[in-house]
């Protein structure tokens, strides 16, 4: 946040997100920042980028407590997806990442390129 608001009238144009468990109870923490390093913590999920306002509505919707992982993959990389096909600034894919106790999975998507 420090770096990132030091940088506040000529900002670098990124939007970090931290997300990770805590090491004893397994309970999911989640965070990003805007460009200026103000934090937002939550508990159940944030959104960054282009897309954020297609992508909120789409993971709003979609999600519920208590997810698997297989179930939960799906309905974020559907969500991201979703979103992208809305927002020609958005990129064509992204990368998910599945927190989990004992292994991080990492899948990669691919867009639409027209």
């Amino acid at each position: 946040s420090n770096f990132l608001y030091n940088r506040r009238f000529g900002p670098y144009f990124i939007e970090p997100v931290v997300a990770g468990l805590d090491p004893k109870t397994d309970e999911p923490f989640i965070a990003s920042t805007d460009l200026i390093g103000c934090p937002m913590v939550t508990n159940d999920f944030v959104v960054a980028g282009t897309c954020w306002s297609s992508c909120t509505v789409c993971v709003k919707l979609s999600t519920k407590p208590d997810m698997q992982p297989d179930e939960l993959f799906e309905c974020i990389s559907q969500a991201l997806l979703n979103a992208q096909d809305r927002d020609a600034y958005s990129g064509w894919g992204g990368v998910v990442y599945v927190i989990e106790p004992n292994k991080i999975t990492k899948r990669e998507l691919k867009a639409r390129m027209d």
